[in-house]
């Protein structure tokens, strides 16, 4: 079974991905944060808006590769997806005039290359969280190329995910609301996603 993490930044997806990974004995895999634009990114946005989803869009390639030639776990379960990269991050950067219209041409037409080729995940979990537990969760972890990251931008991702999530994505979603439902602090809330996979699990 294959199982997908998605949200926006600072969400809890690696959090949760760990929790999975123990309770099934999975095999996980974890978004690439060794990104080397990613600080450029942040200081310059558009210089380096590019350079950064390449880069990234490339790594969930090759780990999805590795994925489909690993197979061997009886669940996978995947840091975010490839279809954030491009519908909710790429998007998003282009609507905001910080990716030139050929350069989101360019990927767009590399994404919908790979995504013909790939599985979707047999189920996403959408982590559903405001503005204010993102900024509370990411100062938390303190990433210094995260600490002065815009609210405005968060705001933004929030809105493309819940577009993507309400009438792009067409595969099978639990959404967890993340500020009611803290699967860390609360265990209840952490059985019922175990709950929703394993009926999952036993109806394929």
């Amino acid at each position: 079974m294959y199982i997908a993490i998605a949200g926006n930044i600072g969400s809890g997806k690696t959090t949760l991905t760990q929790m999975l990974t123990e309770r099934y004995n999975a095999k996980s895999y974890f978004e690439d944060v060794d990104n080397p634009y990613i600080g450029d990114f942040y200081e310059n946005m558009n210089r380096w808006s590019f350079n950064l989803q390449i880069y990234f869009l490339g790594s969930r390639i090759r780990q999805t590769m590795e994925m489909l030639r690993e197979n061997n776990s009886e669940i996978i379960v995947q840091d975010r997806t490839i279809y954030e990269d491009a519908h909710i991050f790429a998007d998003n950067l282009h609507e905001m005039g910080l990716m030139a219209s050929r350069d989101i041409d360019t990927y767009m037409g590399i994404f919908h290359l790979v995504t013909e080729l790939i599985p979707k995940p047999d189920l996403l979990i959408y982590l559903r969280a405001g503005v204010p537990t993102l900024i509370s969760q990411i100062r938390r972890r303190g990433r210094e190329y995260e600490m002065n990251i815009d609210e405005n931008y968060l705001a933004r991702l929030n809105d493309k995910y819940n577009q993507w999530i309400d009438t792009i994505y067409d595969g099978e979603v639990l959404i967890v609301d993340k500020d009611h439902e803290d699967f860390v602090a609360d265990p209840a809330v952490f059985e019922r996603i175990c709950a929703e996979i394993e009926a999952r699990k036993i109806s394929k």
